[in-house]
């Protein structure tokens, strides 16, 4: 066995079926979501269980092959995406899609990192409970892949991201030892916080294979509000007072900017909007132990009060659920009407909930300053104080040359953003498209800290190197 070449031993590790080295078929793979980055790798591997990963990630240590981890490769950094040396080995994990446990009495569900997200949340279903997770792609993603990005979604305001979602790890080492730690204790207070370091950490300092999930009393009843507001201010004055009436009822909160949503009607077939004309609007939602009826009467009070003020200038109340899913399905379409504008430059950022007018109009001043004419598309979790920010190239302008200042619009974005005390990255990570800025927002003690813990964890730095750090 010490003579047999490293990859011809991880083949043998994984079987026929958890291998590739087929151009063709691995080739989806080493693209990330935005076709943004490009990488090669040597062999990828499916690994079907723990013992399989840890025998690969052992073979890969002792040889010093780079591993590159891998979910649902829906990730908008390039943070699973290999570099281009064709060096390391690709490590996915769809294979690995169990649920090994629900125990619904203590509102917990352990899961394999390859399970789909919709695939955790039907299985929460069946047992009448709710994971909370939820976003765009959870058709897709993998819940390895959204622990390792520490994923938000449209319901942070109430159950938070996705390490506030965790109990209990597994995690292979990059010397290939197993943590594990796949508890379901709501307290265990013994020693520094392992499970909060490696969600979030994006396969630098290990392979999380499993996890146990908070599963929550799934909602008897649901109102969803389509509102146009006065202004970004009005709609953290509606925010604010929602919080104050309803409490943990307000599930979600997103706001969105008049253009993307009349891209979204241009763009997306069956994208309808609801209140034409409207500057600024907000898709909210209240879930909760009383029916449809009285969630509904909740929200009507609420915002009839807001028009009184002049909070809220018109509003429509989903009376079915599929209106509701029309709503959300508009929301939806925003994400994918962008790409027929032209050219943009993304950004996912979070300032304080408070501060967000004065973020999006403090962008919008210095960018219509330095690059006249771009069309700055603002819409998001306003809840939480995450706002994709994402600008857009001029009408009739090169999109390549477009394309070359988007490092430049970052810097500008991101310059307000840390005015304003907030974080360039709110829910999609570091990855490698923000890797080189991420020193720019933290202080050389932060940097420091997070280098150590990253040479004790993997000294070698072959974890999904060139990420993050």
């Amino acid at each position: 066995m010490l003579d047999t070449p490293p990859l011809a031993q991880i083949k043998d590790a994984v079987g026929p079926k958890g291998w590739t080295d087929d151009p063709a078929e691995m080739a989806p793979w080493l693209e990330d979501s935005r076709a943004a980055y490009h990488g090669a790798c040597a062999l990828m591997v499916r690994p079907a269980s723990t013992e399989e990963v840890v025998a690969v990630v052992r073979i890969c240590n002792a040889h010093d092959i780079p591993v590159v981890p891998q979910g649902g490769n829906t990730g908008r950094c390039g943070g699973a995406t290999p570099d281009t040396s064709g060096n390391a080995v690709l490590l996915n994990l769809s294979r690995m899609n169990r649920v090994r446990n629900v125990d619904a009495d203590n509102f917990t569900i352990t899961v394999e990192a390859g399970c789909i997200l919709k695939d955790v949340q039907e299985a929460a279903a069946k047992a009448d409970r709710l994971f909370p997770l939820s976003l765009g792609a959870e058709g897709s993603c993998q819940i390895g892949g959204n622990l390792a990005t520490n994923a938000g979604g449209i319901n942070v305001v109430r159950y938070g991201n996705a390490r506030d979602l965790v109990l209990g790890l597994e995690v292979v080492l990059p010397d290939g030892q197993v943590w594990e730690g796949l508890k379901r204790l709501r307290k265990d207070n013994t020693g520094y916080d392992l499970r909060g370091l490696f969600v979030g950490s994006e396969g630098t300092l290990g392979i999380i294979t499993a996890a146990v999930l908070k599963l929550f009393p799934r909602p008897s009843g649901t109102a969803t509000a389509y509102t146009a507001v006065s202004d970004i201010d009005g709609a953290i004055a509606l925010f604010a007072r929602t919080r104050d009436r309803c409490g943990d009822a307000l599930t979600s909160f997103e706001l969105l900017a008049a253009n993307v949503v009349d891209a979204a009607v241009r763009h997306i077939e069956n994208a309808a909007d609801p209140l034409p004309g409207a500057d600024w609007t907000v898709l909210m939602e209240l879930s909760g132990n009383t029916d449809d009826t009285a969630q509904r009467t909740a929200i009507e009070e609420l915002l009839a009060d807001a028009m009184d003020e002049g909070i809220v200038l018109d509003a429509v109340i989903a009376q079915s659920e599929q209106q509701r899913l029309d709503l959300w399905f508009l929301r939806e379409a925003v994400v994918e009407a962008q790409k027929y504008e032209g050219a943009n430059a993304k950004t996912d950022v979070s300032v304080p909930i408070s501060s967000v007018p004065t973020f999006i109009r403090q962008a919008g001043a210095a960018l219509a300053e330095r690059f006249p004419g771009v069309r700055p598309f603002a819409f998001g979790h306003i809840g939480d104080g995450n706002i994709h920010y994402n600008v857009c190239q001029p009408v009739g302008v090169d999109g390549a040359g477009f394309v070359a200042q988007r490092e430049e619009i970052a810097e500008l974005v991101h310059g307000v953003v840390r005015d304003l005390d907030g974080s360039i990255s709110a829910e999609h990570g570091i990855g490698q498209l923000k890797r080189d800025a991420l020193a720019s927002y933290k202080s050389p003690l932060e940097m420091a800290m997070m280098r150590q813990i990253k040479a004790a964890l993997d000294p070698k730095g072959l974890m999904n190197p060139g990420k993050v750090l």
